[in-house]
């Protein structure tokens, strides 16, 4: 199974808004940040919006910020949102009968195992577990190092 560079991108969205939950996230760095047009980034965020993953703050100090915390928002249900179909292959269509298995088909079956048992690990693991090393990704994604309170 391949997923969908919107799929991709959609996760990398909320990993980047997970890594730095203080502060609005703006689209064009995170568009920067994976070297992709804020064009297509909200294309993107219209589906991490409408599907309560993100939610945007408008005005100068604006951006993007989780909707809910990271630990709550599993990978498989970022995946169900952003891809647009799961056919493995081209008998998982209804109505087609080209082939003349179709009513007995075992690989039709094994897909469909296969592909709940790939959902079903993508929803052991969420968006935090992704994050977790959270100054590694700000590295790497060239953001400002967190500002840490000193007593």
């Amino acid at each position: 199974m391949r997923l969908t560079q919107q799929t991709n991108y959609a996760v990398r969205t909320l990993i980047y808004c997970a890594a730095n939950p203080d502060t609005p996230s703006r689209v064009a760095d995170v568009a920067a940040s994976f070297e992709m047009s804020e064009a297509h980034l909200f294309k993107i965020l219209k589906v991490l919006v409408s599907n309560g993953f993100v939610r945007t703050i408008r005005g100068r100090n604006g951006g993007l910020v989780l909707a809910r915390p990271a630990e709550e928002i599993t990978v498989g249900a970022v995946v169900r949102a952003a891809e647009e179909s799961f056919l493995l292959a081209e008998c998982f269509e209804s109505g087609r009968k080209d082939c003349p298995l179709i009513t007995s088909c075992g690989f039709n079956g094994l897909l469909h195992e296969a592909l709940e048992a790939f959902m079903n690990v993508l929803d052991a693991h969420t968006i935090a577990e992704l994050a977790e090393d959270r100054s590694e990704i700000r590295f790497l994604l060239k953001m400002p190092p967190e500002i840490t309170a000193t007593a």
